[in-house]
Formats: structure tokens, C-alpha cells, sequence
């Protein structure tokens, strides 16, 4: 019998891939839970071939019913990012951190083995060392960044012989998927410089660390069955490149082509800048992020090509600005 795994936010930007690649593996029985605020044309290519869950995962009676008999959760389901987070903090609170709480303690009673949690590197807040580690204090600035980081806390007190938590504080994300961000930093500039051959850069030498949304995806996947003695009630930063933001779009201009121009706004209203280490996860797992942000932006540009992203201005691409448009909460 197939073992079966249960990814919340299924049909998010991060989950559509990693949804896909889990059904492309064959030995598993995928089922995806999402609220679907985005759609469900990110899970297209994998109809019929896993069970897609509608609902909201505060919804307690909807999260028994899911998670039995399920052996491995990957919870990537969040209100996501700060700009969507501080449209309305009690609603991130309610999703980030209690429907979190939840589902590892739904998870547990029901018997699965194995709850993976995709948190994020903001919990550090604003860092001067060279090297952001794990073991750094954390010192979350925003409501998104303080539920991720409660979250963390909350599903290690579940861990036990018979259950086993981790959780990945991962950089930015960049790359193509089914369900597609033009919201995230590289992303943004590869749209602009594809679509309008414009780049504006706000600031500019704020460092931000970026992670290729397959090497993201494969990661989830990869610890499903990683050994429980090396992630048991642990955190794991998961980057690769951590790069300024003008040197982000230079790499861009370079890929896109020379036609585009950078103009460049030395103000900026995020002035974050950080440098994580995934030294910790690959010297106890031996993974670490293959791709390039320059592949991020090269498969972007196939994307466009390929009329896989019509319209770049609609909403459905900026979570922000669909919540504001549906009034979610």
C-alpha cells in the first residue's frame, strides 16, 4: 500500500510544483488541500491523479477528515508575505499560527508520521552578521514574520518518538510555476524586464537571499523520507544565492538582454538585508540548491514565450492585491 503525504497550500506557488513532483514520484498517494483563492489552475496538470481538497484550514472538522490516514503533511498553506499579512493581522494569526497548531496536533492524534512546516528566513528580523545561522536569536519584525516564528515553536512541542517535526526557514523564492508570483523580488524583475524591458531598483545594495523554486520543491520532498534522527524538532535555513538587489538586476538584464534599462531609486521602503547559511542542513543531509537565479529568470522568459503567463498585470499573480480584491478573511 502507497504511503500517503498531505500538502496544504497545494495549489500555491511553491505547492503546484511540489505537488507535481510528488505524483511524478509514483510511490506515494498525494492529496493537496487548498482554499484555492488563486484558483486551481496550478494543480491542472495532476487532475485525477491526486485527490484536490477544497477548504480552508482553519476549518477543524475539514482537517480531521483530511489528515486521517495520512502519513506525511507538508504544511506550506499561510497567509503569505507582510504586505498580505498586515491587511489583516488577526486573520494571519488565526491562518499562520493557530490553524498551524491545529493541524500538528490534528496530525498526530490521527497517527501520521511526519509533519514538514515551510517557515521562512524573515524570523531573524534584521541581522548585521556576516552569516545568518540557525542558531542566531530570533527577532521577528512584522505580524507574518512573528506567527512563522510562534508557528516554529508550537509544532517541536508535538515531536516525539512516533512524531516527527522540522521546519525550513527558506529564502525568497524564485522561479516558474503553474500557480505564478510576479510579487517576489526576482521574479518582479524579470517580469518587468521581459514586458516593459524596464527594471526599477529601490535601494539596490540590500543583500536578499533567493532559492530556485525546484531546488525548494525537491526539498520538501526529499524529507519525507530523510532520516528522523537528523531533522527531529529541528529548524533548517534553505538558500543559495544571496545577492544584492542591483546585482539581482544585473543578472536579469544580462539573461533578458541588453535592450533593457535599470533605473535605479536609491530610497527604498524595505531596507532588509541579510545574508542566511545553509551550511547546517547540508552538512547533516548532504542537499543543497542546485539552481541559478539566472535559470529562475531564464525559465520565466520560456514561460512568457510560451504564453504560459497571459496578462501579467491581473491579480491572480500578487497576493496582495487578490486579497484585496476578494476582501479575504
Amino acid at each position: 500500500m502507497k504511503e500517503k503525504v498531505l500538502v496544504t497550500g497545494g495549489a500555491g506557488y511553491v505547492g503546484s510544483v511540489l505537488v507535481e513532483k510528488l505524483v511524478a514520484l509514483k510511490d506515494l498517494d498525494v492529496s493537496a488541500l487548498d482554499v484555492m483563492l488563486f484558483g486551481d489552475n496550478g494543480l491542472a496538470s495532476v487532475a485525477g491523479k491526486c485527490k484536490i481538497i477544497k477548504g480552508d484550514i482553519r476549518d477543524t472538522r475539514l482537517l480531521e477528515e483530511s489528515l486521517t490516514g495520512i502519513d506525511y503533511v507538508i504544511h506550506l498553506a499561510a497567509i503569505a508575505n507582510d504586505p498580505c499579512s498586515n491587511l489583516n493581522p488577526e486573520l494571519t494569526k488565526q491562518v499562520n499560527f493557530e490553524a498551524t497548531k491545529n493541524i500538528a496536533r490534528i496530525a498526530k492524534e490521527k497517527g501520521a508520521k511526519r509533519l514538514i512546516y515551510a517557515s521562512s528566513s524573515s524570523v531573524y528580523g534584521i541581522k548585521e552578521e556576516p552569516k545568518v545561522t540557525e542558531e542566531l536569536t530570533l527577532e521577528p519584525l512584522t505580524i507574518y514574520s512573528k506567527t512563522k516564528a510562534w508557528a516554529e515553536d508550537a509544532i517541536k512541542e508535538y515531536d516525539d518518538n512516533n512524531f516527527t517535526t522540522v521546519s525550513i526557514r527558506s529564502a525568497t523564492v524564485c522561479g516558474y510555476s503553474p500557480r505564478q508570483r510576479l510579487d517576489v523580488i526576482v521574479n518582479i524583475l524579470a517580469s518587468d524586464a521581459i514586458t516593459k524591458k524596464i527594471i526599477t531598483v529601490n535601494g539596490g545594495e540590500q543583500k536578499r537571499p533567493n532559492v530556485h523554486i525546484d531546488d525548494l520543491a525537491n526539498l520538501y520532498a526529499d524529507l519525507i523520507h530523510a532520516p528522523k534522527e537528523k531533522i527531529s524538532a529541528q529548524v533548517f535555513n534553505y538558500g543559495k544565492e544571496n545577492y544584492t538587489v542591483n546585482e539581482i538586476a544585473d543578472m536579469v538584464k544580462k539573461a533578458i538582454g541588453d535592450d533593457v534599462v535599470i533605473r535605479k531609486n536609491p530610497k527604498t521602503a524595505d531596507s532588509r538585508s541579510y545574508n542566511i547559511s545553509s551550511e547546517k542542513i547540508e552538512n547533516a543531509l548532504g542537499v543543497y540548491p542546485k539552481h541559478t537565479i539566472t535559470e529562475a529568470v531564464y525559465d520565466l522568459k520560456k514561460a512568457f514565450e510560451r504564453g504560459l503567463i497571459p496578462n501579467p498585470e491581473d491579480t491572480r499573480y500578487r497576493n496582495v492585491a487578490r486579497m484585496k480584491e476578494i476582501n479575504f478573511n
